[in-house]
């Protein structure tokens, strides 16, 4: 009661987190956290959390010298399962693991899932595509990831876009704009908006579509925040890792598609520019046709 809540990012996520009316302040840095150090300092916090627990925000809460609470990373955990297979990964959501790191406050979720706020003036009217043919219910279908063995390959994307019978609206930022150019010759059904959006407009995309097809990637957590329904297409990374969409009220929205029994996968915990094996087979062997006909029945 009565606290006042500050979050440190680095200022390229900094717009993702001003919106957000329940944080008082929201401080950023561009490479080094000296940069706002001496701001810190000045605010002598009662409490630091720590929920990267890496050497940087080591170097800060030393800096700060105020009372800190660190989040388990589960490191160990897995570089075991990447490397051996064995998986000690504990049956928990990331999100409900970083709740836990507060619960000495008195901190306890809500239920409720996750929130992202979209400013009003980055919500997309799509009023316009309508009247050019874009029908609803349609698919959000999220093309990027960081890493290239976190996205389907190109053809597969393809396929699905054959293979969807609604309208498809192409997301991504402009590293996808090719590849949306090219998936929008597929047909009128296709509408490319790769590289022309911000995040929040992408985010008012995903608010307003009937299904989200997406990789495991940004865009996959604030449709879980947006209540959505979710086609997940996991490739080197796993949901065992704790980071599914998460969505405590309607878990069954979200359908993650996997090929499992893999001995190569998970390969890495964050993913790779090429396939290690060359073989791929965790994206390579998707069954598009489960995809599609997931996506066409949670259209109805």
């Amino acid at each position: 009661m009565g606290a006042e809540l500050h979050f440190l990012t680095k200022t390229a996520f900094k717009g993702i987190l001003t919106p957000n009316p329940y944080l008082d302040k929201v401080y950023h840095f561009d490479k080094e956290i000296d940069e706002v150090l001496p701001e810190l300092k000045a605010e002598q916090y009662d409490w630091v959390i720590d929920l990267h627990h890496n050497l940087r925000s080591a170097r800060l809460k030393l800096a700060l010298g105020r009372p800190s609470r660190a989040f388990p990373k589960k490191n160990l955990e897995k570089w075991m399962m990447v490397n051996t297979g064995i998986d000690w990964m504990p049956q928990e959501h990331i999100v409900d693991r970083y709740l836990r790191t507060v619960r000495h406050l008195g901190v306890q979720s809500d239920g409720a899932g996750l929130d992202y706020f979209i400013p009003t003036d980055q919500v997309v009217d799509l009023q316009d595509l309508q009247e050019q043919g874009l029908k609803l219910p349609f698919v959000a279908f999220v093309l990027g990831a960081t890493h290239a063995t976190k996205r389907l390959p190109p053809e597969s994307m393809e396929q699905l876009c054959r293979l969807l019978p609604c309208s498809v609206v192409l997301l991504g930022g402009k590293a996808e704009a090719a590849l949306g150019e090219q998936l929008a010759q597929i047909g009128p059904h296709i509408w490319n908006l790769c590289g022309t959006l911000s995040l929040h407009q992408s985010a008012s995309v995903v608010e307003q579509a009937g299904v989200v097809l997406t990789h495991d990637t940004g865009l996959m957590h604030i449709a879980a925040a947006k209540h959505k329904k979710i086609a997940a297409v996991w490739g080197n990374t796993t949901p065992r890792f704790g980071m599914y969409p998460y969505d405590p009220k309607g878990l069954a929205r979200c359908e993650n598609f996997e090929i499992k029994g893999l001995s190569c996968r998970p390969c890495s915990k964050i993913g790779y520019a090429v396939c290690p094996k060359g073989h791929f087979k965790c994206m390579n062997n998707q069954d598009l046709n489960a995809i599609a006909r997931y996506i066409t029945l949670a259209l109805t």
